[in-house]
């Protein structure tokens, strides 16, 4: 059997006339992409505390430079224990922190008691603990900053240390133009200031100068004891017969807090009694100068370690000055919500009467604090920032990953261009039955029709091998497709008319445009392996599925054309290509319903760029041969293969091979 035509042929099998936007940047660049060109910002913390020099570490990583301002001198540190719970403790290890090689012991046990000592209740908490990524640990505050101070400065591990400064207090921030002033009169400028001061921040004055720290009615003392100490009191010494054992006394409006740290041989006391008894911006603020907290959760120094997580998530290597303040308002949504819900808990938790309260959901508040990772969630959340700001995109499955890079968009839906991709596209135009093309036309669908009356039309099969393409890091593919000539449209809602080429089917070596084709543009699409062989003067395609061959196409006698040759080269006055979508319904009720169920139409002439042919060769002879082989040797396309072998060759009208630049996207295809 003999078959021709002439028609090159875009990214989906539509003509290369028709193009794609140009490149555009819409600013975002993420250490992910790895250009390998990014600039670091200059980053500016006040506050070398726990939730300071976390951040510090955490934007070094990030590859930016950091200076820390700290007012003291770091002369003689003092602290008591400090809770790492699981949400905190896996920041830490990300970050190169382990706890447990400076003392950090687990939380194994939990009583509570009333004020004369009678056991209200005891959890052990092994098991339980097994839930969490990682251990719920109680370290040493001074142990854990001294780590922390060591990792910010050091000349070892990832990105430039950390500047650390000592006795440079704050007296002001410029927040607009990332500008600090020093008690001493000196300044420095960065391109992000971080706030990590504490309660009284004078970072935090140059946001909201009238929010000042309030006393929640409480107020608490810490002490450290040798845990020997107690236990060779023979008072005491049953009070400490666990490791890792918390435990709490409660009165209606006090309670003392005692667990251990430094592998169990410190043991830290938090009395805690009313307190009657005891007398935008270039600027983000981090722990408790963004968020004072009271101790009862256990969460104040792991808030602000969660606040330098996702700092430095939103701040990754390439992050330019004019970005910051739109990323410094995102850190402050992701944090704002849980913050202040661990915020309230610590309050409610702090109250009197808390053994009265049987309405609390202790467990819940429990799991919200530790089933949480910072840099996780921040890492989402920025994603989904980023996907944002390109308003229209294309979101096909699987969703959890994001726009879909394909031909029209790359992951950040940003648009791109083919114009230098590459095509060459042989085609052979024959003359057939008019009959037979329209049982190809969508079965039960009005408004199709060939233009022209008579039993005779025109068809083609051309065959394109597109490279240099963007989006498949200068790769390509081949596919064939059958273009049916003179088909019309009219759609019945609106009445207008498109008048093309109707596609039927669009064969693709390629699984990635098979899957955007389809779902993107409602483009047939199925999948077939496309070999050619080019020589001197001839050219040839072979068509298979799974080493079983069911089509050949042979050009030969090629001669390079010496007039000029349309771009357009369908065969034909088409203006465009038109194909049918339709999408089925999900369920097994749903049998037979379509989800989508509509004509689609390219336009040539609006295709963005047009294809610049560069060379054409006219073959001397052409011709084809299909073959629909049986179910068992074709087991999924016997269907399709053997109807496009029924159609008869009345005349070879021409073939020829076309090779230039400039290569459509498609996105100028809609719904009729």
């Amino acid at each position: 059997m003999k078959n021709t035509h002439a028609a090159d042929s875009g990214a989906n099998g539509t003509n290369p006339s028709n193009g794609s936007l140009g490149p555009h940047d819409n600013g975002v660049t993420t250490g992910l992409q790895g250009l390998g060109k990014e600039q670091p910002l200059t980053i500016l913390i006040v506050g070398a505390g726990i939730g300071g020099l976390t951040a510090g570490i955490a934007l070094r990583q990030a590859g930016h430079i950091v200076k820390i301002f700290e007012s003291s001198g770091f002369a003689s540190e003092t602290g008591a224990a400090i809770h790492l719970p699981p949400n905190t403790n896996g920041i830490m290890r990300r970050l190169g922190i382990i706890a447990q090689d400076f003392g950090s012991n687990p939380m194994c046990m939990m009583k509570e008691s009333d004020g004369q000592g009678n056991v209200i209740r005891g959890m052990d908490m092994r098991k339980m603990n097994k839930i969490w990524q990682h251990a719920w640990l109680l370290a040493h505050r001074i142990h854990l900053h001294d780590a922390l101070k060591r990792m910010a400065i050091s000349e070892a591990g990832e990105g430039r240390p950390c500047e650390l400064h000592t006795r440079s207090r704050v007296q002001n921030v410029d927040e607009v133009n990332g500008v600090i002033t020093f008690e001493h009169g000196g300044t420095a400028t960065g391109g992000v200031v971080i706030g990590a001061d504490g309660v009284h921040s004078i970072a935090r004055n140059s946001i909201d100068p009238d929010t000042k720290p309030f006393g929640s009615g409480k107020s608490a003392f810490r002490f450290l004891i040798p845990k020997e100490t107690i236990k060779n009191d023979p008072i005491t010494s049953h009070l400490v017969d666990e490791d890792g054992e918390l435990k709490i006394w409660y009165e209606d409006d006090r309670r003392i807090v005692m667990y251990p740290t430094s592998n169990n041989t410190i043991l830290n006391f938090v009395c805690i009694h009313p307190s009657s008894e005891s007398d935008a911006s270039r600027l983000a603020l981090i722990g408790d100068a963004a968020h004072p907290f009271l101790p009862h959760q256990g969460q104040g120094a792991g808030a602000a370690i969660e606040d330098a997580a996702s700092i430095a998530v939103v701040l990754p290597l390439g992050t330019t000055p004019s970005q910051v303040p739109a990323r410094l308002s995102l850190y402050d949504t992701i944090r704002h919500e849980r913050a202040t819900k661990i915020q309230t808990i610590s309050r409610i938790i702090g109250g009197d009467n808390l053994q009265k309260k049987k309405e609390l959901d202790m467990f819940g508040f429990t799991n919200y604090n530790f089933g949480h990772d910072e840099f996780d969630h921040s890492a989402q959340k920025f994603r989904e920032y980023q996907w944002s700001l390109v308003e229209k995109k294309y979101s096909r499955m699987p969703l959890a990953f994001g726009p879909m890079p394909g031909p029209r968009q790359d992951h950040y839906g940003n648009p791109r261009s083919g114009a230098y991709s590459t095509f060459t596209t042989a085609s052979i135009q024959f003359k057939t039955s008019a009959t037979l093309l329209r049982t190809l036309l969508p079965p039960g669908r009005e408004g199709y029709k060939f233009s022209a009356p008579g039993t005779v039309a025109y068809a083609s099969f051309s065959c394109t091998t597109l490279n240099n393409m963007a989006w498949l890091g200068g790769g390509g593919y081949n596919h064939i497709g059958l273009y049916i000539h003179g088909v019309e449209y009219t759609s019945p809602s609106s009445g207008e008319t498109y008048k093309g080429a109707y596609m039927p089917i669009l064969f693709e070596n390629l699984v990635d445009p098979i899957v955007s084709g389809r779902e993107e543009l409602g483009m047939p699409k199925l999948y077939s392996s496309i070999d050619i062989a080019r020589r001197s003067g001839s050219y040839h395609i072979r068509t298979g599925w799974q080493g079983v061959n069911w089509g050949t196409l042979s050009l030969t006698g090629l001669t390079e054309a010496t007039t000029a040759t349309p771009t357009s080269m369908t065969g034909s006055n088409d203006e465009g290509i038109l194909v049918h979508r339709y999408i089925p319904a999900v369920g097994k009720e749903m049998k037979g319903e379509a989800e989508a169920d509509y004509a689609v139409f390219d336009k040539f002439s609006d295709a963005v760029p047009q294809a610049k042919v560069t060379r054409t060769l006219i073959a001397k002879d052409a011709k084809f041969s299909i073959d629909g082989m049986s179910w068992d040797e074709l087991p999924t396309l016997h269907h399709v293969i053997e109807r496009l072998a029924e159609l008869p060759v009345y005349e070879i009208v021409g073939a020829k091979v076309a090779e230039g630049t400039g290569v459509s996207d498609v996105s100028s295809a809609k719904p009729c």
